[in-house]
């Protein structure tokens, strides 16, 4: 079987490009195209195919997961269902507690949205970082990749990246999860990268069910203090060289960058220098451009992915309420959701000028017809909660403004 990346380099529309085309409102042809250099990818899930990267809408990822602290998979298959009922674009499924095959069977079950999964949290959970061996890790890749997971995260982290961390000035260190369980395989095994080590043998499981290959930013800030050191650049460098070659080798790629915590003037700046080095789709966790939301992550990280995204990032990773304290709940979820829903409508607006829902919104609240407002939100169901019914709305009252001019132009 032929890779997206193969077919559309001989030309090929495939049908999962023509839907993702139609769906974006673009020309197939120019899909294609994107697709062949590796500037865009098609995630896919039975007959779901999710498109990711230059000229397309931004998408939004919902984590969800258990954790060795809180297993309850129930409420993890709700959050998958409050995803898709949303309009969350992927899911990924972080868990590391409990029988996490069957939680993530589950929430297969429970959905028709593309899953990632991060390997090395598997592999970590079940046998334990002191005892895991590269063979496991791969072991637990080939079985999520016989399973349908969708794309994986792989960090790439090097000894020399970890070093750079180690000897700089950071405050938060090193703050991705699956990014520190690599580090410490390596550090404890005295170990190259397993990743990097079995490049190609990975590769070929990928390409063999043309799953799409994420690689991880271990190397982020962890507050707005901790700038791009070197430690940052040196993996942004790599995991460019990296999305080459395995698009080189017919592996669909994203490059994780610019996530964590950044500074919002600084977040224009970096993801230049991203684009600088890989045409890749940029995949953004956040950005949270302040550290002192704590309990309102979900709105801080809306105004940094609306940056983000404005300035061509691709592909957002949704923070919740409960960002930095605790695994959210479905409510919490739904949230976030909702949040970076808006970072990415904000952000094609300002990359595409795609406003037609904000014009056809516009013009449904000029004429005070609540029904038209809600039809055009981006969550209908809170609009309609607190629209008034009839009306008028209950901030102005007498005194709206719109109906007031509307009432003495039409007198006139």
């Amino acid at each position: 079987m032929k890779t997206q990346i193969e077919e559309a380099r001989e030309g090929t529309i495939t049908p999962r490009m023509e839907a993702v085309a139609a769906a974006e409102g673009i020309e197939a042809e120019d899909l294609r195209y994107s697709v062949a250099a590796g500037e865009a990818v098609i995630m896919t899930r039975g007959s779901c195919s999710v498109g990711i990267g230059r000229g397309l809408r931004t998408k939004v990822n919902v984590n969800l997961g258990t954790s060795t602290s809180r297993v309850r998979p129930a409420e993890e298959v709700e959050k998958a269902r409050i995803a898709g009922l949303h309009g969350a674009d992927t899911i990924t499924d972080l868990s590391t507690g409990g029988d996490i095959t069957a939680i993530r069977r589950a929430i297969s079950a429970a959905t028709t949205l593309p899953i990632t999964t991060v390997p090395v949290y598997q592999a970590a959970a079940e046998i334990g970082v002191e005892s895991m061996t590269a063979a496991d890790i791969l072991a637990t890749v080939r079985r999520q990749a016989e399973e349908g997971v969708s794309s994986f995260v792989l960090h790439a982290v090097s000894r020399e990246m970890i070093d750079a961390a180690w000897d700089g000035e950071r405050i938060m260190g090193v703050v991705s999860k699956g990014g520190s369980i690599t580090a410490a395989y390596m550090l404890t095994h005295d170990a190259e990268n397993p990743f990097v080590e079995h490049f190609d043998e990975i590769l070929a499981i990928l390409r063999e069910h043309d799953i799409v290959l994420s690689l991880g930013n271990t190397m982020r800030s962890g507050c707005i203090h901790d700038e791009m050191d070197e430690a940052q650049k040196g993996e942004m460098r790599w995991n460019a060289r990296l999305a080459a070659y395995a698009h080189e080798h017919g592996v669909q790629t994203i490059v994780e960058g610019l996530g964590g915590h950044v500074r919002a003037d600084r977040i224009p700046v970096y993801l230049r220098r991203y684009r600088e080095h890989s045409p890749a789709p940029l995949f953004v966790a956040g950005p949270l451009p302040t550290d002192t939301a704590v309990g309102y992550d979900h709105i801080a990280g809306c105004v940094g992915a609306s940056i983000a995204s404005g300035a061509g990032a691709d592909y957002l990773c949704y923070l919740t309420p409960a960002e930095h304290l605790g695994l959210p709940t479905p409510d919490q979820v739904r949230e976030g959701l909702i949040a970076f829903k808006i970072a990415a409508h904000i952000g094609d607006s300002i990359k595409y000028g795609m406003d037609d829902e904000d014009l056809a919104l516009a013009r449904f609240r000029s004429r005070l017809d609540w029904d038209g407002q809600v039809a055009h939100a981006i969550d209908p169901e809170t609009a309609r909660a607190l629209a008034p019914e009839p009306g008028p709305c209950t901030m102005c009252g007498d005194f709206c403004a719109v109906a007031l001019m509307k009432r003495l132009r039409e007198e006139r």
